[in-house]
């Protein structure tokens, strides 16, 4: 939405295509955002499309089925939109572990980024399901907001000796065996053992929504964080195919908020200067 506001602010003709289901929709609250910390999701995307549209950009709601190669645009009930240039912001999905009780909780109790969602729960007894790469320091970092860290290796293997030292510094526990569930009561383990929390941290694995690139050549590979997949692009949001751009968190797993609207700015502008210099060109 930021890349649109940017490039109708420049005079440019702008269709934003939402399907107005965005990554934190199950949150109460945007924080981290300067100006706008606490504002509700759906709030911050009214008046998102609201500033496109006062800047002559247009905002139509669906969802992309395919791209094209020259850009035609196909939406899932048949309409199509044709563009010089695309800049796709569609961000990704968070792929919970399978354990029941998670997905109901999700955005609320239980959480991911202690940037987004840590204040929340600051000083509460907080379970950390180990379930990617990532974990331990996940742990670490949620240790700050509160004395009472459990960590849970799940099905995953303990936490290396080095790893474990730093769990232990910090005074967070570590529970073996597998969780079977998170209930009211806390997280049940497969041998009925409950350890009552007041919050779940968990890793997702986050995974690139750009299936409908397909046709362009251009798809998602892995991030040699082992966290998920994503799509590569330079740091204006360029990618190898000419004329599509990325922002937020189809190329930047771990943008927050701020840093996705940011990087659709500067798409944004990187787009706008790219149509200059090839209006400024003569035909040969």
């Amino acid at each position: 939405m930021n890349g649109a506001l940017m490039l109708a602010r420049s005079k440019r003709s702008v269709v934003v295509i939402d399907a107005g289901a965005p990554r934190n929709a199950p949150a109460d609250g945007v924080h981290g955002l300067l100006g706008h910390d606490g504002l509700p999701p759906a709030e911050l995307l009214r008046r998102g499309r609201a500033e496109v549209r006062s800047y002559g950009g247009e905002v139509i709601e669906g969802e992309v089925e395919t791209v094209s190669p020259g850009f035609t645009v196909t939406l899932t009930d048949g309409r199509t939109v044709g563009a010089r240039r695309l800049l796709v912001t569609t961000g990704l999905v968070d792929e919970l572990p399978d354990i029941p009780g998670l997905r109901e909780r999700w955005g609320r109790d239980v959480v991911h980024c202690p940037y987004c969602h840590g204040w929340e729960v600051r000083d509460r007894p907080i379970g950390v399901i180990s379930s990617g790469p990532m974990s331990v320091h996940q742990a670490l970092l949620f240790r700050q907001l509160s004395d009472d860290v459990t960590f849970f290796t799940h099905t995953r293997p303990a936490p290396a000796a080095e790893d474990a030292a730093k769990l232990a510094h910090r005074g967070i526990s570590i529970v073996d065996g597998e969780v079977a569930a998170l209930e009211t009561a806390g997280i049940r383990l497969a041998d009925g053992t409950v350890h009552s929390v007041g919050a779940v941290a968990v890793a997702t694995r986050m995974v690139a929504r750009a299936g409908f690139l397909e046709k362009l050549g251009l798809r998602p590979i892995e991030h040699p964080s082992g966290v998920g997949e994503y799509v590569p692009a330079e740091a204006a949001g360029r990618t190898d195919v000419p004329g599509v751009w990325v922002a937020g968190n189809i190329t930047d797993l771990t943008a927050q908020v701020g840093a996705s609207a940011a990087a659709g700015a500067l798409a944004g502008a990187a787009i706008n200067a790219d149509l200059v210099t090839e209006e400024a060109t003569p035909l040969p």
